[in-house]
């Protein structure tokens, strides 16, 4: 394969979820420019369309498609959608995730725990299921699942949501394993600390900061953009040979 060719996506469809912001949106532009054809998604078809414009207007190829992936009835219509207009889908990023309760682990509330697992477990596992049946028809595909750092080692008042990442990574390796004679691949991506309006809690407070970069050997919080390149790597051609990975991105934090 020639060099040139290891990352394109050229005629690939691809469905990212919270791609209005953040880490989802660096990505739907990152892989839009390399040649996919990018469904941008999160719960606000209005944001996904800026997103859509964006990307455009640099010259790549894109579509909005609203989804809240903790109603199961909306994943069921946007893939609906997909199989009825492309009939395939190459490229999964399950990035769209909530964290509405920080505080300590004893203290979470019943309505914070099931919108927590909603979102974080059942959604990425049903958004992953619909995947595999699609691409399975279609030669195979690829799903990136976006977890944390946080489930490894568990973030101090963060306990629910450290405990759903731990589990997207349980899932990964499950699907990774089942679906690799279809050939899917299905790897994920570990964040660390990264500034985005997700992670402001963290990031916009000082002493947080202060207290989190004491742990971070490259001694700063990534840019939402420095997510992208792993990604994209996990869905092209450069990691034909990789399935059931974890990817620390995450400036020497779990080392």
């Amino acid at each position: 394969m020639a060099a040139t060719d290891l990352f394109d996506l050229s005629g690939k469809i691809a469905l990212v979820s919270g791609a209005s912001r953040g880490i989802g949106e660096e990505v739907a532009r990152c892989l839009a420019i390399h040649g996919a054809h990018v469904i941008v998604s999160s719960r606000k078809a209005k944001s996904c369309q800026a997103v859509v414009e964006t990307i455009r207007a640099a010259g790549g190829s894109a579509e909005a498609m609203a989804c809240h992936i903790g109603e199961i009835e909306e994943i069921e219509h946007v893939f609906d959608a997909i199989a009825e207009r492309y009939g395939r889908l190459d490229i999964l990023v399950n990035n769209a995730a909530t964290n509405p309760y920080f505080g300590p682990i004893a203290d979470t509330d019943l309505s914070a725990f099931e919108k927590t697992v909603d979102v974080n477990i059942r959604g990425y596992f049903f958004m992953s299921c619909r995947a595999v049946k699609l691409m399975s028809t279609n030669g195979g595909g690829s799903i990136v699942n976006v977890a944390s750092v946080n489930g490894v080692t568990p973030g101090l008042f963060q306990g629910i949501y450290s405990i759903t990442k731990a589990a997207v990574i349980s899932m990964t390796k499950a699907f990774a394993q089942e679906c690799a004679p279809q050939g899917i691949r299905v790897n994920a991506l570990l964040p660390g600390a990264t500034d985005t309006r997700f992670a402001s809690a963290l990031v916009q407070n000082p002493s947080v900061l202060k207290k989190v970069l004491e742990h971070i050997p490259l001694g700063r919080v990534a840019e939402p953009d420095e997510m992208a390149g792993a990604v994209l790597y996990l869905v092209s051609p450069a990691s034909s040979y990789t399935t059931g990975v974890c990817l620390n991105v995450d400036g020497g934090y779990l080392i």
